[in-house]
Formats: structure tokens, sequence, C-alpha cells
């Protein structure tokens, strides 16, 4: 068996944040059946351009395999009673949605413990359930300004800038993939679940680490560094070669050495100036022009090469293709291929989670409300349930055409 093989998640969930924290769960082998709102069509990141065909996306896909889906409108009757009626078969309900939300749609422990009481509640929000900003809506973008990120980040003469990627909501699905977990663990040791209540500010103020532990203790005010450098090692940045960028990383005194020496710089090894990291880092508006000259004499390929044969850490800086045409890349298995009846076959990176020898499976990402008939199964309802919660609307107009 998959290690969450026995796992089942109710998955009220959309777009990045959630959907992302979830899609290493069902990786893991857990049930993951999203619940899907059919007046707004369901997964908002079904329709996110730029690759997307109706109710089918690229961006969807690379967050929602392996899952299921079921449409149902929990503000009917009929959507509520088989909500419920899975909350009494499952183990967890994780969702993401706003802070005050959890309460308000009664999906919160203290509504949920009479029907299982091992049920474990994990809600990731923007700010969390409670504190002044519980009922404000919470983007990356945002989080990435009110925790200071963008603040740390760019060109010291440039504007504050945000990271590439959504750092704050995929760094926010782990942290709730992680709390899920840890409340699964304490509810089938102790027989009692709870909530977790998780936060993308929480996450992205947490992950300040030590330039919060240097400003609390010491005042420290941390600063935009040219060339991505490291606040206090040096040298520990990016350097252009004549072709291109790298990165050199000295975190340790002997790494200092293996690069002077295989620079042809090994005079510098004996300068009082740069002896150690604190000298050099007083002195490092005179030691990186001489790096930086030097570097600029050959390609990135020559000193990659040649400071990966001296170990020294390095790598060069490259594009999205060039990272996933990596061999280590390839090597790690970190590219999926699954087949979908729109785009045909689907690749995509890999959840970096591992337990075990045994590779996961993958399939694509469900298309809307497809496995209706699974979970109606599942509840073990009739013919006769079934027509009298689709009259009710409990799964919206979409379930008149789902097989039954």
């Amino acid at each position: 068996m998959r290690p969450l093989e026995d796992v089942r998640i109710i998955a009220i969930e959309q777009y990045g944040a959630g959907p992302f924290g979830s899609v290493h769960l069902a990786d893991l082998g857990a049930d993951v059946l999203k619940i899907e709102e059919p007046k707004s069509g369901g997964d908002v990141g079904r329709y996110v351009p730029p690759y997307n065909t109706g109710e089918d996306s690229l961006f969807f896909e690379a967050f929602n395999r392996n899952k299921r889906s079921l449409s149902l409108d929990l503000g009917t009757p009929g959507g509520r009673r088989v909500f419920e009626d899975l909350v009494r078969t499952s183990d967890a309900v994780y969702s993401n949605l706003r802070g005050d939300v959890p309460a308000k749609m009664k999906i919160t422990y203290d509504d949920l413990k009479h029907l299982n009481p091992a049920i474990v509640c994990c809600s990731l929000t923007g700010f969390g359930m409670t504190g002044p900003r519980a009922k404000q809506p919470g983007y990356d973008y945002i989080l990435q300004g009110l925790a200071g990120w963008m603040d740390l980040t760019g060109d010291p003469d440039g504007p504050p800038t945000k990271s590439g990627l959504s750092l704050v909501d995929f760094s926010g699905g782990f942290v709730a993939a992680l709390s899920l977990l840890a409340g699964l663990h304490a509810a089938r040791r102790d027989g009692v679940g709870g909530d977790c209540d998780v936060s993308l500010y929480d996450t992205a103020v947490s992950m300040l680490t030590y330039p919060a532990a240097w400003h609390l203790n010491a005042g420290y005010r941390p600063g935009r560094t040219k060339n991505s450098a490291h606040p206090s090692l040096v040298p520990f940045q990016a350097f252009e070669a004549a072709d291109g960028w790298f990165v050199v990383g000295c975190a340790k005194e002997k790494f200092w050495v293996r690069l002077a020496e295989a620079i042809g710089l090994a005079e510098l090894l004996d300068d009082p100036r740069f002896t150690d990291f604190a000298a050099r880092g007083q002195h490092k508006d005179e030691l990186l022009p001489l790096l930086e000259k030097r570097f600029a004499e050959a390609s990135v390929e020559h000193w990659v090469g040649l400071l990966t044969t001296a170990g020294v850490p390095t790598g060069p800086i490259n594009d999205v293709e060039q990272a996933l045409t990596e061999e280590h890349t390839l090597a790690r298995g970190l590219i999926a291929t699954t087949e979908h009846e729109v785009w045909g076959e689907v690749r995509q990176v890999t959840s970096p989670v591992r337990f075990g020898a045994e590779q996961p499976e993958y399939r694509r990402a469900p298309h809307r409300n497809e496995n209706f008939d699974e979970v109606m199964s599942l509840l073990g309802y009739s013919a006769e349930d079934i027509r009298g919660l689709v009259d009710d609307g409990a799964f919206g107009a979409l379930a008149q055409q789902a097989p039954s």
C-alpha cells in the first residue's frame, strides 16, 4: 500500500495554495475528493489562461492530479446531507477559504465532531481564523509585501520585488499538509480530532527565520543585496561570466580556500583583508571586484566545471527550460506524464515528498463531477435517494447529466 492509501480527505479547495498542499497527499495515495461548487463552475483554477479550453487548463492539471471530483452545493439541505455523510466516512476536511468562512460554512471541528469525533479539520486561510485581518482575503503577492519578503528581494537600487513564483502559496500548502498529517496522527492515537488553523500570513512571517531573530534580538535591519548576495557570507552570490550568470556559495571557510586556489587567485588567501568571513564581509567592496573581473574572463560552463571539480558549491543560473531538462531533474523522476482527452500527453513536475522505494502512480486531474457515481456508491445511496438529492439541487445542474 502507498503511505496514505487508507486516508480519505474531503477537499473544499480551489486555485493554488489549497490544491498545491493536497496534491502531495494525493500523490502519496490519499483519496482526495474535491468538492466543487456547481453554481460557480467549480474550482476557478479550471479556467486559468493561457493554456485553457472550456473547463480544462494546464494550470488545473498541475495542482489536481490523482484527485477525484464531486459537484456539491453545500448551501442546500441535500448538499449538506451528502457532505455530512462524507464526514462520517472520512479522516479530514481540508479547505482554503477566507478566515471567517469555515465557521460560516460550519466546517470546523465543533461543527462536525458529532458526526465523527476523530475528524481533522484543516483550514488554510489568508490570515488565520483569529486576529484583526481574519476576514480579509489573502493572496500570495499581498502576503509577500506584508511579511517583508519584497523588501528583502531585488536590486538595492530597484523597487521591492516579488519572487518569480508564488512561494507563500506553495509554502502555505506544504504547512497545511504537514499540519493535517500531524492532526491525523493525533486523531488515530487518541480518537479525537480537532482544528488546524493554518494561514499564509503565519507561514510567510515564520519564514523570516534568522533575519527575524537578528532583528528581534539585535535590532538588525535587513536590506537588499547586489547580485542576490548572502547577507553575511562572502563570497556567496551570483557572478556574471563571459556568457551568462552562475552562483558561487562559500558557506564554509574551506570553500573559500578551494575557490581562490581553483581560479588562480591563491594570493588572496594570505591577504589579511580576506582571512575569514568577518574580514571578507568588512572588505567585500575590495574583494568582489577582483572575483568579478576573473569570472568575466571565461564561460559559465568553464567556471562551473572547474569549481565543481574543486569541490566548491556552484551552479549555473538556468532558465525554466534548462531546469526541466537538467540531467539530475530527469534522474530524480521529477517529470510525470499523464494522458488527457483534451491535452493528450500532459507532462508536469512531480511532488518532492517521498517515502519508500515504490514510485508514485499518476492520473490526470478529474473532470468536474467525474466521480459522482463512485461517491454515491461509496455512501450507499439508492437510486431513489439520488433522485431526491438531484431534485433538491444538491449537486447543481451538472448532476442531471451525471451517470446513475
